[in-house]
């Protein structure tokens, strides 16, 4: 193992959006084995402070493989074209005009019926773009379309927490 692997080096998978979830749960569970700071301690301290290092590094490229937004825009990040959620926040004026849409629904809902409706839609729209994500990194290979689609994910998934939310106080 390598510290400059990048997290598909490190779990030995191809650097693609699709993965396979129950091999890179496998897999992280191997590496976590490999890297316990318990297996270096009769090596001394130093030994436990590297492999310490290691279980956070298997650990935080875990938490990026799994996860497909973060797989998308790591992947994205790697082939030259960064997400740059921070600084560009441009979107194609229908999106904006779905999230206005959206917004307005939320406020108007005051059931959960409606919420569960609104919920359903954005759900749907979240699938439609992972499998854009899909398309476009691994079909495609076309990385500045994939860092769009990974900023307007965003903010579905932001969108879709507040819906959350709002059950929750519905709920109360």
């Amino acid at each position: 193992m390598n510290l400059n692997d990048t997290d598909f080096e490190l779990f030995a998978v191809p650097p693609t959006f699709a993965q396979d979830r129950a091999a890179l749960d496998a897999r992280w569970k191997e590496l976590q084995r490999e890297a316990h700071p318990d297996r270096f301690a009769a090596q001394g301290a130093a030994a436990q402070r590297v492999a310490m290092q290691w279980s956070v590094r298997i650990n935080e490229a875990y938490q990026r493989l799994k996860d497909p937004l973060k797989r998308a825009s790591y992947l994205c990040e790697l082939n030259g074209a960064p997400v740059q959620a921070e600084t560009n926040t441009a979107m194609p004026s229908e999106f904006l005009m779905q999230q206005m849409a959206w917004r307005e629904a939320l406020d108007e809902a005051t059931d959960e019926a409606a919420l569960a409706a609104l919920q359903d839609e954005v759900d749907a729209a979240r699938a439609r773009a992972l499998s854009s994500l899909d398309w476009l990194i691994d079909e495609k290979g076309d990385f500045p379309a994939a860092a769009a689609q990974v900023r307007a994910l965003m903010f579905i998934e932001r969108f879709a927490a507040e819906v959350d939310q709002r059950f929750d106080r519905l709920g109360q």
